[in-house]
Order: structure tokens, then C-alpha cells, then sequence
């Protein structure tokens, strides 16, 4: 389990601390079915069990279009039932390819104790002390309600085919960005307000942190991501749960300018609740927060994601150091990925069989061999010269390789016969190229050092 975070801000005056859980990045599907829906049951399990308040699902819940009658909808719906039976549950739409528009309105029919609010438009939404929804009517909230416990500014994946369609594809990525700082420090009003209140106010959304890394290890630093920190900070709410990204990572605002307005906040990934491809990095889990009005701490819950491991060799696969890793890694319940780099002539040596008979045990075995192929340099105008020592010397200069063996080869090829050649080769007979070449007068540099042939 990781340490828990703590960020403060000096209390003015004590409130009530509110206890969520934030799930993310679920991606139910048929191929991801046992592993998602492991690791989710597991962490609204957990979730209960820690008798949490509320709880946030922000974004991406399938991995694509799912048809109703699918066993991946049938497990959501139940885990998300049952969180819905312990506490209120707020559902943010995610990316467009993995959740198509309209996918989560079901969630919003399913009865339960408490209700599930599906976050597909940009607003505000009040969570009330009774446990109930209450959504602005626009993109935030003119005036608070009464009787909230805690403020949601939500801003769900943005669609950026339509950004381009309005703007233009060469400045959609710009724009998008533009756009959405301009949206967040909107909300910083009503979070300052509510704060005033007493009431937690948390941000809502699904995309990419300039800045951020993948669960890959890869720095995300393109112009056309979403948010950077100093945006979502400008929203002033003392939490902002973030989806889209697999990797758990959280940032703090240690800014002084803010801290008589916001306070201290932070920004996080839980990351996916399950490992859903090879090469992740990191731990795997949701993550449970506890804030009010003044104070803002979260700790990571690791759930039960299955066990990866990656062993790539940059030439041939070799079967000892296979062995060595199986016994020093053990594989038993992994799924196992081996990865290797022949050239093409030597692809017939891999033995997959032999690979897959030392990692019986694993759950799964892929093996992914890449094959260099034989790359040809042509050399230009090759094809017009006359003779057949002009086109290797010009050959020789092209791959930078040294023309007078082959030439030797080439005289030798042309002034014996096949058996005296082979004669020669068999009984092992190393002959001074010049000399054959001073026999048949095929050289005027009888001085030359000889080069031997064979």
C-alpha cells in the first residue's frame, strides 16, 4: 500500500471529512472481461468495506461499443448496482472510441438505495447530505444550493472531431487546450464560494496531463493534450480526480499565491483498475480520498491485477538465459511476453516449442519475434557498364566493401575450370592470386603483394 499524502491548509474552522473512492480507466469488455471485472469487484468490495461516501468513476467503464446483452454489461452493471446500494455514484463519460455517446444512460435507470449520476455534459453537480444529485442547469451553478455536502465541476472527454470541424484540423489541438483553461478558471468562483461554506469541492474530468507519463514509461508532451497542472489548479478545487491515463501519478499545488483562496490541491491518476497490456509500469488500484473544506489526502488501493512480465533478447532467444529468468522471476500464474531480434537468414534457428515447454506454468505465452530483413543497396548505373569487374568495383564502392578479393574470386572464376577449383578448395590449397594472374598474363603489376584466394 502506498503512503498516504497529506496536503493542508491552515483551518479557519473544523468540518466534516467526506471519504471517496475514484475508480478509473475499468475498460469492461469481452477481451478485458476477467480482468476487469477481478479487479473492480474486488475494489468496490474494498470500497464498502471502507464504507466510503461517495464514489466517482471517471471515465472510459467499457473499452468500446458493447451490445446490451454482452456478459461485459451484465458484470458492470452489477458491481456499479452494488456501489449504488452502499453510497452515491457519479459516472463521467470517457473517451468517445471506448465509450460512445449514450453508452453510460443506462447506468442512470439502474435502482438502488442511493442514485448513479452520469457526467456526459460539462457541469456542476451538487452532492447533497442526504446522499442525492443535485446538476446545474448550465456549465455551473449561478447560485449554490442548499444542503450540499460536497461540489463536482465536471468536464467530460471533449470531442475533439468537433473542435476541428469548427476551428479548423491545423488549430484544433491548440484550441481545445485554450478552451478548457478559459472553462476551469470559470469554476473557480463557485469552488471559492462553496469553500466559504464549508463544502469539499472536487474537479471532474477525463484526458491527458501535459507532462504526464503513460503506463509505458513515456513522457506525454505533445501540443495536443488537454490540461496542464496550472489549468486544473486555476479551477480552485482541492481535488482533481483525473481518468484516461493507466498510470498512477498525482501532483500538489505549492503554490503561494493560492493559498488564501484555494488552499493546497492536488491532481491525480489512479490509474487502471486492472493491467490490461504488457509493459505496464507501476501498481494497479483505485484510489480513497478523505477532504473537507480544508484538508485534502489520498492513498492508493492496490487491487489483485494480474502479473506481466516482459524478457526480450536483442539477437537470437537463448534457452539457458530463458531458464535462468523462469527460475529466478518464477512464472507460475504470470503472463509472460518474449521478445527477440534475428535477421531474416537466421529465423529457422528460433525454437518456439523449445521456448514454450520452459515457460509451462504461465498463464499465457506470447512469443514475438522481429525479423530484420536483407536489405539490398542498388548501386546507380550498375546496369550500363560493360564489364563484369567495372559493375563489382562499382558495387564494392556502393556497400563500402573492399573490391580486390572479389576480384581475385572473379579471375580466378574465369581463368579455371569448376574441377580444378574444387580440387584446389578440398585439398585445402592456397594459391598466391597473383601468380595464376602472372600465368595467364591477367595482370601487368607483377610486384603486387599477392592476396590469397580461398
Amino acid at each position: 500500500m502506498q503512503p498516504v499524502k497529506f496536503f493542508h491548509q491552515k483551518p479557519t474552522q473544523e468540518f466534516a471529512m467526506i471519504r471517496m473512492a475514484q475508480f478509473s480507466d475499468l475498460h469492461y469488455s469481452a477481451k478485458n472481461l476477467v480482468e476487469a471485472d477481478r479487479c473492480f469487484s474486488y475494489a468496490v468490495d474494498r470500497a464498502i468495506a471502507l464504507k466510503v461516501d461517495a464514489a466517482v468513476v471517471s471515465g472510459d467503464s467499457t473499452d468500446h461499443a458493447l451490445d446490451l446483452h454482452s456478459p461485459a454489461v451484465e458484470r458492470l452493471a452489477r458491481n456499479i448496482r452494488r456501489l449504488a446500494e452502499h453510497c452515491p455514484v457519479l459516472m463521467l463519460q470517457g473517451t468517445f472510441s471506448h465509450e460512445p455517446p449514450g453508452t453510460l444512460s443506462m447506468f442512470r435507470l439502474l435502482g438502488g438505495r442511493y442514485p448513479v449520476h452520469v457526467a456526459d455534459r460539462i457541469g456542476q453537480v451538487g452532492l447533497t447530505a442526504n446522499g442525492r444529485w443535485l446538476a446545474s442547469e448550465g456549465w455551473h451553478f449561478t447560485e449554490l444550493p442548499s444542503g450540499l455536502r460536497a461540489l463536482f465541476s465536471c468536464v467530460p472527454a471533449v470531442n475533439k472531431a468537433v473542435v476541428a470541424a469548427t476551428v479548423g484540423a491545423s488549430s484544433a489541438a491548440d484550441a481545445v487546450g485554450e478552451h478548457l483553461a478559459v472553462l476551469l478558471r470559470g469554476f473557480a468562483a463557485s469552488n471559492h464560494a462553496a469553500r466559504a461554506q464549508g463544502l469539499a469541492t472536487i474537479g471532474v474530468s477525463h484526458g491527458t496531463v501535459f507532462g504526464c507519463i503513460s503506463e509505458h514509461g513515456v513522457p506525454m508532451a505533445g501540443f495536443d493534450h488537454e490540461f496542464t497542472t496550472g489549468a486544473l489548479f486555476a479551477a480552485e478545487a482541492q481535488a482533481f480526480m483525473l481518468g484516461h491515463i493507466h498510470r498512477h501519478q498525482a501532483w500538489e499545488n505549492g503554490s503561494t499565491g493560492l493559498e488564501c483562496r484555494a488552499g493546497h490541491q492536488c491532481i491525480a491518476y489512479p490509474g487502471s483498475i486492472g493491467r490490461f497490456h504488457y509493459g505496464e509500469e507501476g501498481d494497479k488500484g483505485f484510489l480513497l480520498w478523505a477532504l473537507n473544506a480544508n484538508e485534502v489526502r489520498f492513498t492508493l488501493e492496490p487491487t489483485p491485477a494480474r502479473r506481466t512480465l516482459d524478457i526480450v533478447f536483442e539477437g537470437k532467444p537463448d534457452l539457458a538465459g530463458l531458464r535462468e529468468v523462469v527460475e529466478r522471476e518464477g512464472i507460475d500464474g504470470a503472463f509472460v511476453r518474449v521478445r527477440w531480434t534475428v535477421a531474416d537468414e537466421d529465423r529457422h534457428e528460433v525454437n518456439r516449442a523449445a521456448m514454450q515447454k520452459v515457460l509451462e506454468g504461465a498463464a499465457e505465452v506470447k512469443l514475438e519475434g522481429r525479423i530484420v530483413p536483407v536489405v539490398r543497396t542498388r548501386a546507380a548505373g550498375i546496369s550500363q557498364l560493360a564489364s563484369l569487374a567495372d559493375k563489382v568495383r562499382v558495387w564494392a564502392q556502393s556497400t563500402e566493401a573492399k573490391p580486390q578479393p572479389l576480384l581475385d574470386c572473379l579471375q580466378a572464376l574465369a581463368s579455371q575450370t569448376p574441377e580444378a577449383i574444387a580440387e584446389r578448395t578440398l585439398c585445402g590449397i592456397a594459391v598466391p592470386t597473383a601468380e595464376v594472374m602472372a600465368e595467364l598474363s591477367l595482370t601487368e603489376d607483377a610486384d603486387a603483394e599477392p592476396a590469397l584466394l580461398f
